[in-house]
C-alpha cells in the first residue's frame, strides 16, 4: 500500500508529456487513421490518373503496411540510441514527405515508394507514442491508451467522409493537408521528454525466467487473433449479410456501424479502466467477441451482434499493451513484437480466412470468426493466471492482491520501481 503514494510524486515530478504534447499526440492518431484509411476511397481517381487496375491500385495500402511494419522496428532498435523527440520528430517528418510524394508523383512506382514512406513514419508514430503513453501516466495508462487510439477511429471515419466530400479527384491535396499537419505537430515536440525512465536492472518481472516465452507468445497471439477477428467482420460482415437476406445498402450501412463501434468502444472503455483490471477487461472483452459471433449466426440478430462484436474487439489492442509490459518488464522488445504481430496479422489473415470461408458456405463465416474467438478467450483466462497485473487494484481484481500480499517485501520493491521505471508506473506495455 505504501508503494503507491511514493510512485505518484514521481510520476508529477518528471511527466513524459504535457498537456499541449498530449493534445497533439491524439491528434497525431487521428492524422494516421485518417491515412490509412484514404487509400481505398483514392483507387478510383489512381485508376484514372495512373491507368492501372483495381488490384495493382491496392498494392498502395500493401505498400503502406510493409512500410509500416519496418517503421516499427526501425524506431525498437534506435530507441536506445535516438531520443523520443529525434524518433518522433523524424517519423512526422517522413509522413510529410510521403505524402507529398505520392500526392505529386508523376509515376505509379514512385507514387507506390511515396505511400512506403508514409508506412515508415506511421509505424514510427505508432509505436512512438503508444510507447510514451503506456510509461507516462502510472494506473491511467491503459485509459490514456484507449483515449489515444480512440482518434485513430476517428481519422478513420473522417478520412473517407472527406474524399466523399471534396470528391476522389481531390486525394493529392487531401494528402498534402494531412502533411501540413504533420509539419505543425512537430511545433509541440519540445513537450515531450527526451527519454523514458530505464527499468531497473536485472528484474524478471512477474513473469520471469521460463514463464517469459510463453507469456510473450500468447499476448502475441490475442494480438494476431484478435487483428484477424477484426478484419475477417470488417471484409465478410456485408457478404455475410446479404446471403442471409439483407439488401446492399443495409448490410454497408451495418458494416459501417461496425467499425464506427470500435472507435467508440475505447472511449467507452475510458473510465471503465480505471475501475477494472486489464486482465478482466481482456477476459471479458475475449468471451464477449465470441458471444455476439455466435448471435451473428441468428439472421435477425446479425448486424446488432456485429457492432457488439466492434464494441468487444476496441479496448483489447490498447488495454493489453500497459500489461504486458509491467509482465515482463525484462523483455523490451515485447512491446515491437506484438505491434508488428498485429500488422502482419492484418495483412495476413484475411487472404487466409477468405480461403477457409470460400470452401464453405458464407453463413458459416461466424462460425470460423467465432473458432478463432475462443481461442482468444482460452489464451485471455491463461495470461490472467500466469501473467497477473501488477498494477491491478485490489479492488477490480482480488486475484492480484492475492498474488501479491504473501510477500512482505513486494510492496518496497515496487515503490522503488514505480520512481524509477517505465514499467510499472505508466508503462504502457514493452511495446511502448
Amino acid at each position: 500500500m505504501s508503494a503507491t503514494p511514493e510512485a505518484d510524486p514521481s510520476e508529477k515530478a518528471a511527466p513524459l508529456l504535457s498537456t499541449v504534447a498530449i493534445i497533439a499526440s491524439c491528434a497525431a492518431f487521428v492524422v494516421i487513421g485518417a491515412l490509412q484509411a484514404l487509400y481505398g476511397p483514392a483507387i478510383p481517381a489512381l485508376r484514372d490518373e495512373f491507368g492501372i487496375s483495381p488490384a495493382v491500385a491496392g498494392l498502395s495500402l500493401s505498400a503502406h503496411f510493409v512500410g509500416a511494419l519496418l517503421g516499427v522496428l526501425i524506431y525498437h532498435v534506435l530507441r536506445g540510441r535516438l531520443s523520443n523527440r529525434t524518433l518522433l520528430g523524424g517519423s512526422y517528418v517522413l509522413m510529410a514527405a510521403g505524402a507529398a510524394v505520392f500526392a505529386f508523383s508523376p509515376s505509379w512506382i514512385l507514387a507506390l515508394a511515396g505511400t512506403l514512406v508514409i508506412g515508415l513514419g506511421f509505424g514510427g508514430i505508432d509505436y512512438g507514442l503508444n510507447q510514451l503513453f503506456a510509461v507516462g501516466f502510472g494506473r491511467r495508462s491503459t485509459a490514456m491508451l484507449n483515449l489515444l487510439n480512440g482518434h485513430f477511429g476517428v481519422g478513420a471515419i473522417a478520412g473517407p467522409a472527406l474524399v466523399g466530400w471534396l470528391g476522389a479527384e481531390s486525394y493529392p491535396e487531401i494528402f498534402v493537408g494531412i502533411g501540413v499537419v504533420c509539419l505543425l505537430i512537430l511545433l509541440t515536440l519540445g513537450g515531450v521528454a527526451a527519454r523514458e525512465p530505464e527499468p531497473a536492472g536485472g528484474e524478471a518481472g512477474r513473469a520471469g525466467g521460463a514463464r517469459v516465452l510463453p507469456v510473450i507468445a500468447a499476448f502475441v497471439g490475442v494480438y494476431v487473433l484478435h487483428v484477424a477477428i477484426e478484419t475477417g467482420v470488417g471484409g465478410w460482415e456485408p457478404t455475410h449479410l446479404e446471403a442471409v437476406g439483407y439488401g446492399a445498402a443495409t448490410a454497408a450501412t451495418a458494416t459501417s456501424a461496425y467499425w464506427a463501434a470500435m472507435t467508440i468502444g475505447r472511449f467507452v472503455i475510458v473510465p471503465l479502466s480505471l475501475r477494472w483490471s486489464a486482465p478482466s477487461i481482456l477476459t471479458v472483452c475475449c468471451a464477449g467477441m465470441a458471444g455476439f459471433l455466435l448471435l451473428a449466426t441468428v439472421p435477425a440478430l446479425a448486424p446488432y451482434a456485429y457492432f457488439g462484436v466492434g464494441l468487444m474487439i476496441a479496448p483489447i489492442f490498447p488495454t493489453c499493451l500497459p500489461w504486458l509490459n509491467r509482465a515482463v518488464p525484462s523483455v523490451a522488445a515485447a512491446g515491437a513484437y506484438v505491434i508488428a504481430a498485429s500488422m502482419i496479422g492484418g495483412v495476413a489473415f484475411p487472404p487466409l480466412l477468405g480461403g477457409v470461408i470460400d470452401t464453405m458456405d458464407v453463413r458459416a463465416a461466424p462460425l470460423v470468426l467465432f473458432a478463432l474467438a475462443a481461442v482468444c478467450a482460452v489464451l485471455s483466462v491463461w495470461l490472467r493466471k500466469n501473467a497477473p497485473d501488477p498494477e491491478a487494484d485490489p479492488e477490480a481484481d482480488p486475484e492480484a492482491d492475492l498474488d501479491s500480499a504473501p510477500d512482505p517485501e513486494a510492496a518496497p520493491e515496487t515503490g522503488s520501481r514505480s520512481a524509477a521505471r517505465p514499467d510499472t508506473v505508466p508503462t504502457r506495455g514493452a511495446q511502448g
